[in-house]
């Protein structure tokens, strides 16, 4: 071929007279960081010189700069080397390019540059525009995570419960007066006065519950039962009465019979050497004469049960039920003042909570730590420094929670989610399984760029992620549904629903309420191509 010829058809090249490209998406958009685009160019017959080479660049022009992506190389027909061949018949190419989200790129334009090489010469080619902006709208995605304190375990009101016991000779359901007379059941009296005395303490009612051991046949172990429920009420009376001021009122008499339940109990925590033996005859028969039975034909076991196991079970309890009316929050912080060394763990965890000062909670978690091994105080401890974006911090003390439950595993997701090791999030996330975690796979998957997935795992869920999820994955009526809250951000993303749905208006009427009500947001919107249509 001649020289001019060959000159002629480098000058068609550059030119790139009927050559088609394509972008998609036709409007770049940011995901999980990057800028990801899919070229495809065709070109005509006779347009690529078969001696020839070409070097094309993409390049992501923008606010502040540009970047470069990897040159794309091709080759004609006839020249031998390991390019892209762009046949002089006619080639369609695709290829995906990537950039890396910088700050700026929002307002960006993709170009393609390319140079054509034929022996020494070089012949640049205009640049070719191919696509305009960069959605940026999953920056708006709240993608730290989410998480919540434990509560301190403090209750206003506590139940509590008084007891003594009175015990019986075998087959008796005669109360003997040393029973009356024991060091317990002094120290029960005593009690029973103290409730009556202290006024943050209401006496609920007391219960009388009588038992007979398993042995000598269910229907006789009835009725001795029932004759010990009287007999121990008219002692409780006896009681009562000799404890001052003691209100006799509020009594259940309960009787039980059989007591195997407490059979099993007593053999589990006793030292008998085939104890093992019983609890196994005890889960494979339910009937009672056959429990006992199977357990006499034990002999040698039988006569150490008679001996360590049955006089306890021989007895009728008195349980008086009470409620204390804990102190409030202004009592706590007044008590403080005077040293929290005789504060329990729930107290100390109350503290924390209602104290209004950053250090002060930071101090509390620590003491409850070291006093009381608190793994509540660590887990709050840790969302105290994941508020703070003191990520480490936040892992470090997660990871000294020996018993991790689902609030720690969704925390401790979310570290990894800040450290962007996405697998141990995703795992995280759904092994706890719970609310929060279920966010934050929403999150996770915006954050990956996969809004399929992401509005998945929104299903049913409500607010700004769950919205942004469905609306990134054009869901925009599922969008509209899951946006609750009227702030300067929902009403901005309610502006980019509209403009995507083509009702500038309505569009503008949000994105001006958002705008005046929070100034960043009219800086972003000066360059969201979201908004592109409302320029117009």
């Amino acid at each position: 071929m001649s020289a001019s010829c060959a000159k002629s058809r480098l000058e068609k090249m550059q030119l790139a007279k009927d050559v088609v490209i394509q972008c998609n998406p036709e409007v770049l958009e940011i995901k999980g960081g990057q800028i990801p685009a899919t070229i495809t160019v065709t070109c005509p017959k006779d347009y690529f010189y078969p001696q020839a080479t070409m070097d094309v660049t993409p390049y992501l022009v923008y606010e502040g700069g540009m970047m470069a992506a990897p040159v794309l190389q091709y080759q004609g027909d006839k020249v031998k080397d390991n390019f892209k061949v762009i046949s002089s018949a006619g080639t369609t190419v695709t290829e995906k390019i990537n950039f890396k989200y910088v700050p700026g790129c929002e307002k960006a334009r993709l170009e393609l540059r390319g140079v054509i090489h034929y022996k020494d010469k070089d012949y640049p080619v205009d640049p070719v525009k191919v696509a305009d902006g960069c959605i940026a709208t999953y920056q708006l995605a709240d993608l730290g995570g989410v998480y919540e304190r434990k509560p301190d375990g403090y209750q206003a009101v506590i139940e509590r419960t008084t007891e003594a016991k009175i015990l019986y000779d075998v087959n008796s359901d005669k109360v003997k007066k040393s029973e009356l007379e024991t060091y317990a059941m002094d120290g029960y009296r005593y009690n029973l006065g103290k409730l009556q005395e202290d006024e943050r303490t209401t006496v609920k009612g007391t219960q009388i519950v009588a038992y007979a051991s398993p042995e000598g046949g269910k229907d006789y172990n009835a009725k001795l039962s029932d004759k010990r429920a009287g007999s121990a009420q008219k002692a409780w009376d006896t009681i009562a009465k000799d404890a001052k001021d003691i209100e006799v009122t509020g009594v259940e008499v309960k009787s039980m019979g059989q007591d195997w339940e407490g059979f099993q109990e007593a053999v589990a925590k006793s030292n008998i050497e085939d104890k093992d033996l019983i609890l196994r005859v005890l889960s494979m028969y339910s009937d009672p004469a056959v429990r006992e039975s199977e357990i006499r034909n034990m002999s040698q076991i039988y006569s150490e049960i008679n001996k360590t196991v049955f006089p306890e079970l021989r007895r009728a309890r008195f349980v008086t039920s009470s409620e204390f009316r804990n102190y409030d929050n202004d009592e706590l912080l007044k008590m403080a003042e005077n040293g929290i060394d005789n504060f329990d763990e729930p107290s100390i965890l109350r503290l924390a909570a209602i104290s209004e000062s950053r250090d002060s909670k930071e101090t509390l978690y620590k003491y409850a730590v070291s006093k009381f091994n608190s793994d509540v105080a660590r887990y709050n401890l840790a969302m105290l420094y994941l508020d703070e974006d003191k990520t480490s911090l936040a892992g470090a003390y997660l990871g000294k929670i020996t018993n991790p439950d689902a609030d720690v595993l969704n925390a401790t997701g979310v570290v990894a989610l800040r450290n962007e090791d996405y697998a141990q999030a995703a795992k995280c996330f759904e092994k706890s399984g719970n609310a929060k975690a279920k966010e934050n796979l929403v999150v996770l998957n915006i954050i990956k760029g996969d809004y399929e997935a992401a509005a998945k795992a929104a299903d049913g869920l409500k607010g700004s992620n769950a919205c942004l999820a469905n609306l990134l994955n054009g869901n925009l009526d599922a969008a509209s549904a899951a946006l609750t809250c009227k702030c300067p951000k929902s009403n901005y993303i309610r502006a980019i629903i509209a403009a995507r749905k083509g009702n500038v208006s309505e569009a503008q009427k949000y994105l001006d309420d958002a705008c005046s009500r929070k100034p960043a947001l009219k800086e972003r919107a000066a360059r969201d191509i979201e908004f592109a249509a409302l320029a117009k």
